[in-house]
């Protein structure tokens, strides 16, 4: 065995270190022939073009011939022969550790795996002889026969999960299946046709291949065990496929004969999955705080930018301007509101109220505006289902209960009786007896009176008088429904007074003599403070 000369190792794999100069690595050559004759060579050169040192002496020897002296006495001494030449590979021929050479190494370690002969130890491949199963046959057999079933994924028990619903198609020629999805309507997603494209389905792998990258690459026949077939795919039984549990609820007519014919199951149900829809929570509305109305407050319980009620746009055409108007008493225990009266006028349009106190002059009392428009509830009505006063609670005799005050009908307007008479099927009996008695006491002859004199008020005598007066010199007598029915056009509130301005605009329009002194007289007492004149009394004066 040659020996590393710059290490003293054994010329082995893994304890020899390759020089780049040299080039040469044969054997130098030990045998020869001279003269005819077969004789050895000792070589002057090793593996790689070293030269050998093998007559080199050392250093001790050296000294030693050198203090040496010779012996002479028996002439010159023979020189000893030289020592056969045993080459190396010979002389180390199966010599492997190396304490003969004053070498001590560490203790022996395992030697590094090779991959090529790791995979010369693994078993051959083993070759499976092919069943007879007839592919072809198959294909030929089953083509264009697809078994289809009705399936539901439930995912509700995760956050943000829902119930959908899919379409598992199962192909018979190939045993191939395909899912794919129910899109409905406005359900909010992508119109993607397909969850899982057409693919055999493995059903169990083997033990090694549970970690296989699947959805990068292909499972092949090796790292599956079983694969899913048609009888695996039973109605009303769940099916897990992809990590997802599909639960099948149906399949078409032609799924129910082939598993009729094939397996011998007739009895495939119908599963209604549908989930019954939870009773509506009720909707409670907090207390209502008494501003404005019931409906406009309630918006706001409703939508987070609340919008105003619907209104009858109908109804509303049709009632303009159609106002029915009563005369009532405030009851009261306070002796000073035993006098006072009040004008309700109510909307038909609209269903509002308005109430209006007419000024008494020298009565203590500052009349106008008692309510504005609004609609009132009746007493006993709840706040999610309130229910206002209509026309068919105001006749005379009545009790009308506004926001804490009671009020008593006393009398109407002509346009109260002309409403009666064409919806007396929207009163009741006592209503209509009311009204009936009160145009028997209009049409009744007066009572004469045996020396007995009504008191009255000096200033609504004279004001009689006056409108006497111009009645008899029949200054421009006009229809007074028209005149009055101007004037209600501009009282938006029903108050039956308007400002001094719209009330000569009116009179110029009908051509009314305001610059004549009596009519002058009656402005004057039907004004009400600076601004309001009362137009009741002064259509009376100009009416035929």
């Amino acid at each position: 065995m040659m020996s590393n000369p710059v290490h003293g190792l054994p010329f082995l794999p893994g304890t020899s270190f390759k020089d780049s100069t040299k080039t040469a690595f044969h054997r130098s050559q030990t045998l020869g022939y001279r003269n005819g004759y077969a004789v050895v060579r000792r070589p002057t050169v090793g593996i790689g073009g070293d030269r050998l040192q093998v007559s080199q002496l050392s250093q001790a020897e050296l000294d030693e011939l050198a203090s040496k002296a010779p012996v002479l006495a028996y002439g010159q001494p023979k020189q000893a022969p030289r020592a056969e030449f045993i080459p190396a590979y010979v002389a180390f021929d199966k010599k492997v550790f190396l304490e003969s050479q004053g070498i001590e190494l560490n203790p022996p370690e395992k030697m590094a795996l090779d991959p090529y002969t790791e995979l010369r130890k693994q078993p051959l491949r083993k070759y499976v002889t092919p069943t007879d199963f007839d592919q072809l046959k198959q294909f030929l057999t089953f083509d264009k026969q697809v078994l289809r079933f009705y399936a539901i994924w439930d995912d509700t028990d995760s956050m943000f999960g829902e119930c959908r619903t899919y379409i598992i198609h199962y192909y018979l020629m190939d045993d191939t299946v395909e899912i794919r999805e129910v899109h409905e309507r406005n359900d909010g997603r992508d119109p993607f046709p397909l969850l899982m494209s057409r693919q055999r389905m493995p059903k169990v792998l083997v033990e090694n291949a549970k970690n296989f990258p699947r959805c990068v690459l292909e499972i092949s026949d090796k790292e599956v065990l079983e694969w899913y077939t048609a009888k695996d795919f039973i109605v009303g039984k769940p099916l897990t496929i992809l990590g997802r549990t599909f639960f099948i609820y149906d399949c078409d007519p032609f799924t129910r004969q082939y598993y009729k014919e094939k397996f011998g199951i007739s009895d495939l149900p119908r599963i209604d999955v549908s989930k019954k829809e939870p009773p509506p929570v009720k909707q409670e509305l907090p207390p209502y705080n008494g501003y404005g109305l019931v409906e406009d407050s309630a918006q706001n319980c409703f939508a987070l930018i609340p919008k105003a009620p619907k209104k009858d746009v109908i109804k509303m055409l049709m009632n303009e301007n159609k106002v029915l108007r009563y005369l009532a008493a405030l009851e009261s225990p306070i002796p000073e509101d035993k006098d006072r009266r009040f004008v309700f006028s109510y909307f038909l349009a609209t269903d509002m109220i308005s109430i209006f106190e007419p000024p008494v002059r020298n009565s203590g009392i500052i009349g106008g505006k008692y309510l504005g428009r609004t609609k009132v509830v009746k007493p006993g009505s709840s706040v999610e289902n309130p229910i206002y006063y209509g026309p068919s609670d105001f006749f005379i005799g009545a009790v009308i209960e506004v926001f804490g005050h009671r009020f008593v009908i006393l009398d109407t307007d002509d346009c109260v009786l002309k409403y009666m008479e064409r919806n007396a099927a929207r009163y009741s009996p006592e209503a209509l007896l009311s009204i009936q008695n009160r145009v028997r006491k209009q049409e009744a002859p007066a009572p004469e009176l045996d020396n007995q004199q009504t008191e009255e008020d000096p200033g609504v005598q004279e004001l009689e008088a006056l409108i006497d007066t111009i009645q008899k010199q029949g200054k421009d007598r006009l229809c007074r429904d028209n005149i009055r029915k101007m004037f209600q056009i501009y009282d938006k509130e029903a108050s039956g007074h308007v400002d001094r301005e719209t009330f000569f605009k009116i009179c110029d329009s009908f051509h009314l003599p305001v610059d004549d002194s009596l009519v002058k007289e009656l402005i004057r007492m039907c004004s009400h403070g600076e601004d309001k004149i009362d137009y009741y009394n002064f259509v009376r004066a100009f009416s035929n």
